[in-house]
């Protein structure tokens, strides 16, 4: 499965969803280790990997760089 993100974010992530004996789907997101979610149904496994997927990639505000460093945001 494929995630899009609006057209204005312009980002695409391959997304791995399998049934669990539960019944549960549960998410993965193979470029983003770690990043991990699930839901009782496909759509809400769906919109929790999205909210996953947004706090992984929230910056990090704690960032201290080095001295000669600077922190910047790349637009993807």
């Amino acid at each position: 499965m494929e995630l899009q993100s609006d057209e204005s974010k312009g980002m695409n992530l391959k997304v791995v969803i399998t049934k669990g004996e539960d019944g549960w789907y549960v998410v993965t997101v193979p470029a983003l280790p770690g990043c991990i979610s699930q839901g009782r149904n496909l759509k809400e496994a769906k919109q929790n990997i999205r909210e996953a997927i947004s706090l992984y990639l929230e910056p990090d505000e704690d960032i201290v760089p080095s001295k000669g460093a600077r922190v910047i945001e790349v637009a993807i």
